[in-house]
């Protein structure tokens, strides 16, 4: 038995990429990308030499409109070639002939959703924004975002104060306090990652180009958030904001609780104390309170003396390196769309092929960059040369110190033995556990 297989590729709505798996041997496959060259080659052949059966996609690949497609499919039976449609609910000849005219009525249904994908494609091609209101802090221009003075001051705002301190959900407060704005904390997030803000475009299928239009938070703002991000995702719940620097990184070793930070003050109300206390503590006796001050300096000496060995057996190549050979690979690509612009002014390249081409390498290019901007601004050897200090950390500010703990802390785990000595766990971010008693 003679089998071929025809498949139409639109190429703003379908990677030629893709190959199809039919579960049957098939003698000859004819292909095409935009334009139906295969397909008339294919009728062309079949009056010639008719095969036994004909494997398509769908019937609505034999044509650009209903009339292209009836016709083309009479041809074909006409010559007794089987018909099956791999995707269509009537896969066979005899089946599409009896409900021709119900399938040609679906056909005609997708072919307008078809036309509106493919008019956003083209849309994405000239690199316009995608349909719909611009996010806040933008409005539509006449082909890309532009800045909103009223508004975008807000976006700016409520950004900094995150990257100041760290909480999404503080950031979010400050800003209805503020101006009055009133947000949800997801939409907030959403604010932090969203490309736009960052200056580039995003689409329907998650892809992004890059530098599109002014952006409202720039590279190394981004950067950071995404930093923050990552680092606060760790982090036990409502605790990326606490104000002291320990808030969150303390475990009891016995009960395994997350140790909050309490307060109190003496009988006449004129010293206050810190300490550390099992938030749901199940052990019985429960597990006791630990100075919080205690802790503090404990976890300050046991930094100043492992970090830097620890951070010396780190295997991995410096943050330089890293950075060249991206920068690097979008080098390469910027090269590849200059060689394109060459190709269509020798007119080697129609402006389609030349579009798509542009198009595919810019969403490269982006992939790169978002890359490249999740590398660590600071190289954490380097950093370890100043941290190791003592009275660094005793300089800084809790809020301060909080940033720094949680750059290189996963868990702190702590305990008190039974002569009430204080035995301690640091777990870092990027190494084993190391212990102290």
């Amino acid at each position: 038995m003679k089998i071929i297989a025809y498949i139409y590729r639109d190429p703003l709505l379908e990677s030629s990429e893709k190959k199809e798996i039919w579960g049957l041997e098939v003698e000859r496959i004819y292909e095409d990308l935009g334009k139906r060259e295969q397909l008339l080659q294919l009728l062309e052949d079949c009056e010639n030499t008719a095969p036994d059966c004909l494997l398509i996609r769908n019937l609505a690949e034999l044509g650009d409109n209903l009339e292209q497609i009836s016709d083309r499919f009479n041809k074909l039976a006409s010559l007794g070639i089987e018909i099956i449609a791999a995707q269509q609910e009537y896969n066979s000849t005899e089946d599409i002939k009896t409900n021709l005219a119900k399938i040609l009525q679906e056909i005609a249904r997708n072919q307008y959703s078809d036309r509106l994908k493919q008019g956003h494609a083209r849309n994405r091609l000239k690199t316009l924004p995608p349909p719909g209101k611009a996010p806040y802090g933008y409005r539509r221009g006449k082909d890309k975002y532009i800045i909103d003075r009223s508004t975008a001051p807000v976006v700016k705002d409520f950004v900094e104060r995150f990257l100041l301190f760290g909480s999404l959900r503080g950031a979010v407060r400050y800003l209805e306090k503020r101006y009055g704005k009133k947000i949800a904390v997801s939409t907030g997030r959403r604010w932090l990652t969203n490309p736009v803000y960052r200056g580039d475009l995003i689409y329907q299928n998650k892809e992004i180009i890059s530098n599109t239009h002014i952006p409202i938070i720039s590279r190394d703002e981004a950067a950071q958030i995404d930093r923050l991000l990552r680092r606060n995702s760790r982090l036990p719940s409502r605790t990326a904001s606490a104000p002291r620097s320990l808030a969150g990184l303390v475990f009891c070793q016995q009960c395994e609780c997350l140790m909050k930070v309490g307060r109190t003050v003496n009988r006449s109300k004129t010293k206050k104390y810190l300490y550390l206390r099992p938030s749901n503590c199940q052990n019985r006796p429960k597990c006791k309170a630990i100075p919080y001050q205690k802790v503090l300096e404990r976890t300050i000496d046991k930094i100043c003396q492992d970090l830097p060995n620890a951070v010396a057996k780190i295997n991995t190549p410096s943050i330089e390196t890293i950075k060249q050979i991206r920068a690097d690979k979008i080098a390469k690509k910027q090269a590849i769309l200059a060689q394109l612009s060459n190709l269509k002014q020798a007119e080697i390249l129609d402006e389609d092929t030349f579009k798509l081409r542009s198009y595919q390498v810019r969403t490269e290019i982006s992939e790169i960059a978002i890359e490249l901007g999740k590398i660590p601004p600071v190289n954490v050897q380097e950093l370890t040369k100043t941290v190791f200090i003592k009275q660094f950390w005793l300089d800084l500010s809790e809020s301060e110190r909080r940033f720094y703990f949680r750059e290189f802390i996963q868990k702190i785990k702590i305990s008190l033995d039974r002569a009430k000595n204080l035995q301690l766990e640091i777990i870092f971010i990027f190494t084993r556990s190391t212990t102290e008693n």
